[in-house]
């Protein structure tokens, strides 16, 4: 008699003011959105068309809840593998809430269920060998807990945030910092785009880059993140 394993479904991530829960489908990320971390990482800071790359759902968790496969407490990140550069990416995430395919920047907000904080923590050696070598990114971007995210925050009580401080400190310093309305590609505009691509579904999430400031973490260092009028969030380094 065949056993068919059971697969753990993804318990989806929390919603600020709710005892509902987002259910998480696909997680997508747009490369390079910010002018300044394109230009830190010696890419073009100008308007060429985005691209994307994505992450396995179960990477995206809920940061005040834990890691509930490896016993991770709240509020706590590992440190992954094969690797001695962990880079922070802080950004800010849509929750797609009604899908649809080629899509319009103009309409594109009405796709929207809600805003978090998310975290596309990144194996930069291994993604700087993936390059070289011309590899897929795959294992530098989608390892294991690489998509910490906040609560959700509904749309329909924050609005959509175009504008609004995104910053993220170590240990008390200030790493990155800049400003939502510093996108190159609006919102609106990475959805219309990404639609064109794939058809986005309910429950799929976009990260929507980050500014520059990228730098490695250690072990115990204390994060602290947030988007000025959406949400704030925090987590140590285990």
């Amino acid at each position: 008699m065949t056993v068919i394993p059971v697969v753990p479904a993804h318990p989806g991530l929390p919603i600020v003011g709710s005892d509902e829960r987002f259910p998480v489908r696909r997680a997508y990320c747009v490369g390079r959105n910010y002018g300044d971390h394109a230009r830190e990482m010696g890419a073009n800071p100008d308007r060429e068309p985005p691209f994307f790359f994505s992450k396995p759902t179960d990477a995206v968790y809920a940061l005040d809840e834990g890691l509930p496969l490896d016993g991770l407490g709240p509020g706590r990140v590992p440190y992954p593998p094969l690797t001695s550069e962990l880079h922070h990416e802080v950004e800010l995430v849509v929750a797609i809430g009604v899908g649809g395919k080629d899509i319009s920047a103009d309409t594109a907000l009405e796709h929207v269920w809600g805003y978090a904080l998310g975290f596309d923590l990144t194996r930069r050696d291994a993604q700087a060998v993936a390059k070289r070598m011309r590899r897929p990114w795959d294992l530098a971007k989608g390892f294991d807990a690489s998509g910490p995210s906040s609560a959700i925050v509904p749309a329909s009580q924050i609005g959509h945030p175009a504008t609004g401080r995104i910053y993220l400190e170590v240990n008390g310093e200030l790493r990155q910092q800049g400003d939502l309305a510093d996108q190159i590609w609006s919102v609106p505009e990475v959805i219309a785009a990404l639609s064109r691509t794939i058809t986005l579904t309910a429950g799929d999430l976009i990260f929507t880059g980050t500014p520059a400031g990228i730098a490695a973490l250690a072990h115990g260092d204390i994060v602290t993140a947030g988007i000025d009028g959406v949400v704030t969030t925090s987590f140590i380094v285990d």
